[in-house]
């Protein structure tokens, strides 16, 4: 999993509220198990109409943000089913960072592990920051996840939460694979002693069933 550390970037203004993972990826996509190439696919209804053409009016499909890679939006974002090809489809189309008031948990959980920082920010302040998003390129947006601050292009600073160890992982680029190869040497010493010991034969007292 890559590392956040420090994302400078063009943010998209999204001021939905309760998009859910099936406008993130709709089911139609579910069938692979990749994490690559669904990017394509991210937000298909929106982006495209029946014979697959570009909608002009949709921001993703729009300049600068075809190139963004910070998400600003509304409440409830990712609710409806607990896909985890939501933050595949967001990652491979180049989102690193969603920022919005609150989110649903399986895919607050689900963003962590796979490198996409998910920031709550009272909704008032991210209108603010859809504003900032919305002068283009020119006004990108800093994301400092060891500081915990969001930057507006003015230099203002927001600070925002997140679970220490969860802030540690995206820092290190450890998913839960990770995680656990950070204790290979551990495990494998567990699995010598494991394999070399003589097994605990219990003693079988032969005789007649009472």
């Amino acid at each position: 999993m890559e590392k956040f550390t420090r994302l400078t970037a063009i943010a998209a203004p999204m001021p939905t509220e309760n998009i859910d993972t099936d406008q993130i990826i709709p089911a139609r996509f579910l069938k692979t198990i990749q994490r690559s190439g669904l990017g394509k696919n991210a937000f298909a209804a929106q982006r495209y109409d029946e014979e697959g053409n570009e909608r002009p009016d949709f921001v993703l499909n729009q300049e600068p943000y075809r190139r963004a890679e910070i998400l600003i939006t509304l409440d409830n974002f990712g609710c409806g089913s607990s896909r985890e090809h939501a933050p595949w489809a967001l990652l491979d189309f180049g989102i690193r960072c969603v920022i919005a008031p609150s989110f649903a948990d399986i895919f607050f959980n689900n963003c962590f592990k796979n490198g996409i920082l998910p920031i709550r920010l009272p909704r008032e302040i991210c209108e603010e920051l859809m504003e900032d998003a919305r002068m283009g390129s020119n006004a990108r947006i800093t994301v400092d996840l060891e500081r915990q601050v969001v930057c507006r292009p003015d230099g203002t600073e927001i600070p925002f939460d997140v679970d220490s160890f969860r802030r540690h992982s995206l820092l290190e680029g450890l998913d839960d694979i990770g995680q656990t190869l950070n204790h290979e040497k551990s495990i494998e010493s567990f699995e010598h002693t494991r394999t070399t010991r003589q097994p605990w034969i219990p003693a079988i007292k032969m005789g007649a069933a009472s």
